[in-house]
């Protein structure tokens, strides 16, 4: 049987503080989580997912991208703020 482990991730403070330049209090985030599973070396880190204007975007601590909606679809996090201006 697999039995896979799973540990929660705080958001890191910059990543927060990043989140409220670009988009003040009006977002909504789940921490992320790291995933193991047991007796292999096989790990996989699920991102934070913060909720702007109903769109979704995946996050991870020290990351310098932004995925939005998918993790094929990714802008700097830089941009968020001019991005949210947009949608």
């Amino acid at each position: 049987m697999i039995n896979i482990t799973k540990k929660e991730i705080e958001m890191s403070s910059d990543l927060i503080t990043k989140l409220k330049w670009a988009c003040g209090s009006n977002y909504k985030a789940t921490n992320g989580s790291l995933r193991i599973v047991d007796h292999t070396n096989i790990a996989y880190v699920e991102p934070h997912k913060v909720i702007i204007n109903n769109t979704l975007f995946l996050m991870f601590n020290e990351h310098e991208f932004v995925y939005v909606e998918n993790l094929s679809n990714k802008i700097p996090l830089t941009n968020l703020k001019d991005y949210l201006r947009k949608i």
